[in-house]
Parts: structure tokens; C-alpha cells; sequence
């Protein structure tokens, strides 16, 4: 029986597994994976420091322990060459390997700026354990960080540097901090509070370029002001992954297109996770995921003539680390509407609501987020 090839070893990869083998312990599953497999809590990486923990303790289990729990093979270090639908196989950097079912749980990778100067190899990015393994290392000695990009991950990292007793200092072309997510008075909120405890921001303008200086690393913006710091992270957000999936004819928009029930346009290939853009919608966040993993484990279990399931999107909030000024936000439905906002900064409740009164998402900012199970009972969810 070919196996059921599952690549990537993320949230989205092993929780489909573990879901599956809820329902099937014998369907033989492999998994192929550009890294060491060990198996780990991503969102951790953006607070880790601040708590004390090494990159290693964050680590839950290791490949091999993660084979023993699912009862199955995980190809470690290996890179996806290309798909062949027809053929049912996947070419690996030396081997071919086939499947009855394929998963692709790439994840997304993080957007590259387009820096001039001389120490664009010298910029941090970090979408995985291994790449916080490189800048915990980097660290050394240094005292002063540019985080590049305001959006979720760089105010995470930013809040996570600060409170671990670095100086910090965030650039961004948007005019506040969380600007997709945020309406502007939240968003200048959240920088307000960042502000008081020491971060720096330079919004408005954009990273043009990176150069060498001295010790240091001279971050040049596009009017022409400078941050001097001694390690620049790139925060500036992800793409899902879809050069592969579109390599091999499968549908590919801002994700690799879905339906509900996490099918491709391939019947034998699904896709979840950050790679994944389910019914027109793409959330790159843990709550999305994991229904979908849990959706997709027990549809994998079933025969060929059980119906599929379908996922539903319930009102899952996302909840920002920035503990200094915390944040929840539920991304509104519809762009249909206007935010209404109340409160006194830094304490705001924000609702989003279309032109009946009826509320399409919100924002939580400070202690408005104790207030979180009442929005949650009037927002409405994302897929029923």
C-alpha cells in the first residue's frame, strides 16, 4: 500500500497525523521535511527570550520520538524537488517517492526585502526553530536590535527584546504599528505603550538598504534617516508557499486553493496550514489550522465512499504577544463597514460593524481584552 505522504513537520504536518491516527493506526504514513523534524510550538519562538528559554527547550519532541508516536517515517533534511500528479509521486533531491494521498503542509515563508548595501546577508529572518537557533546565536554581545516590519511577528519580537533587556528599534512604512490588523487609533495605541517602555519607531518609511559599519549594521531609510544597530531582524510578514504546488498544475491564488473539505484541484492532494487558502479565505494563525488538521486527519481516515469533512471557521480570535500593551483581534469578515471605537488609550474596544450595527470583528487593546468572551458571543464566525 503506497503511504500517505504528509511534507512538512509543522503544526499543520503532525496535526494532521495525529488526528488521523485518532481514527486509522495502521495506514502507513511518511513524512518529508527540509528540517530536523523536531516537533515544536512555532508562536513560542516570538517570546521565548524574555521567558529564559534556549531555542533547544522548546523543543517538545524530536523526530525520532515523533515517529514512535505516530508510527511513522519522517525524511529529515530533505527538499521537495517537484510534484507528479499523474504519477502520484513526489520527487525528492535523490528519490521518488509514491503515494496514495499527499498532504503538502509547506507552511508560508517570510516576505524578502529588496535591501540595497553591502550587508543584506547579515539580516535576520525567522519562520522556523532553526533560524532562531542562528540569531539567538548571533546575539553575542549585542544591546541594540532593528526589528524591520511593525506588523504581528515584529511587534511580537520587538516586545519579546524589550522585556529580555535589549534596546529596540522598529521601522515600518505603515503610519502605526499592526496596521493590517488595527484601525489606526488601537494601532497608535499599541505604539504608544511599545514607546513608553523603550521601543523606538521609526514609521512611515521604509528600509531602502543595509550597510556595514564598523561593528555594527547601518539600517538606511527611505528619507534618508539611519538606524544603527548591531542585529537587524526582517519582520515584514510571510507568502504562503505555492511555487511547488504551482509547479505541478494544482490552483494557486494568495494560497494553494481549497475547498472545504482541504482538496486541491488534485483529488488525491490536500493542503492546510499556512500554504493553504481554504474557500477563498487565507489565515496564517494556529486557530485555522488546527481545525483544519482536525478536519483533514479524520477525512484521510475515512473509505472512499465516506464523505468528506467540511471546515468551519468558528470566531477564533488572534491574540497578539505584545505583553507590554496586550492585544486581541478578530480580523472582520467582510471589508464591508467602519470600525467604532471606545475607550480611553490605552484601554480601547473596537468593533467593526457593517451599515445595520452588526458587528463583523474587533480589536481588544489592554485591559479591554478582559473583555473578550463578550465579543466573542456577538462576533459572528468566518465559515459556518
Amino acid at each position: 500500500m503506497d503511504p500517505i505522504l504528509i511534507i512538512g513537520t509543522g503544526l499543520a504536518g503532525y496535526g494532521t497525523a495525529r488526528e488521523l491516527r485518532k481514527h486509522d493506526k495502521d495506514t502507513p504514513i511518511v513524512f518529508v521535511t527540509r528540517d530536523d523534524g523536531a516537533s515544536y510550538y512555532k508562536p513560542d519562538l516570538s517570546e521565548a527570550h524574555a521567558k529564559g528559554q534556549t531555542p533547544e527547550d522548546l523543543i517538545k519532541k524530536s523526530a525520532e520520538e515523533m515517529a514512535a508516536e505516530l508510527d511513522a517515517q519522517i525524511l529529515t533534511h530533505r527538499q521537495v524537488e517537484s510534484i507528479d500528479p499523474a504519477a502520484r509521486e513526489v520527487r525528492l533531491n535523490g528519490d521518488t517517492l509514491k503515494y496514495s494521498k499527499l498532504v503538502l503542509a509547506f507552511g508560508a515563508d517570510p516576505i524578502v526585502l529588496q535591501l540595497g548595501g553591502d550587508a543584506t546577508q547579515a539580516v535576520h529572518k525567522i519562520n522556523n526553530l532553526a533560524d532562531y537557533r542562528t540569531f539567538r546565536r548571533n546575539l553575542g554581545e549585542a544591546k541594540h536590535i532593528a526589528v524591520l516590519g511593525a506588523g504581528l511577528i515584529g511587534c511580537e519580537f520587538a516586545n519579546d527584546l524589550l522585556e529580555a533587556g535589549y534596546k529596540v528599534s522598529v521601522a515600518d512604512p505603515a503610519g502605526w504599528p499592526l496596521s493590517q490588523l488595527l484601525p489606526e487609533a488601537c494601532g497608535k495605541a499599541v505604539k504608544r505603550e511599545l514607546a513608553h517602555a523603550g521601543v523606538d519607531w521609526y514609521l512611515d518609511h521604509a528600509a531602502v538598504a543595509v550597510h556595514e559599519s564598523g561593528k555594527q549594521l547601518e539600517v538606511v531609510l527611505d528619507n534618508d534617516d539611519t538606524i544603527r544597530a548591531d542585529i537587524v531582524l526582517s519582520a515584514v510578514g510571510l507568502r504562503a508557499g505555492v511555487e511547488i504546488a504551482d509547479k505541478a498544475g494544482l490552483t494557486v491564488d494568495r494560497g494553494i486553493v481549497v475547498d472545504r473539505s482541504l482538496r486541491t484541484s488534485d483529488p488525491h492532494i490536500y493542503a492546510l496550514g499556512d500554504c493553504a487558502e481554504v474557500d477563498g479565505h487565507w489565515r496564517p494563525y494556529v486557530g485555522p489550522l488546527m481545525q483544519c488538521a482536525r478536519t483533514l486527519g479524520k477525512t484521510l481516515a475515512g473509505g472512499a465512499g465516506d464523505t468528506p469533512g467540511q471546515v468551519k471557521y468558528p470566531t477564533l480570535p488572534i491574540i497578539v504577544k505584545t505583553h507590554v500593551c496586550p492585544v486581541i483581534v478578530y480580523p472582520p469578515v467582510s471589508t464591508h463597514g467602519e470600525w467604532r471605537i471606545e475607550g480611553k488609550s490605552p484601554n480601547l474596544e473596537a468593533a467593526f460593524v457593517d451599515a445595520d450595527g452588526q458587528m463583523l470583528g474587533f480589536a481588544l487593546i489592554g485591559e479591554a481584552t478582559n473583555k473578550r468572551r463578550d465579543y466573542l458571543k456577538d462576533a459572528p464566525p468566518l465559515m459556518e
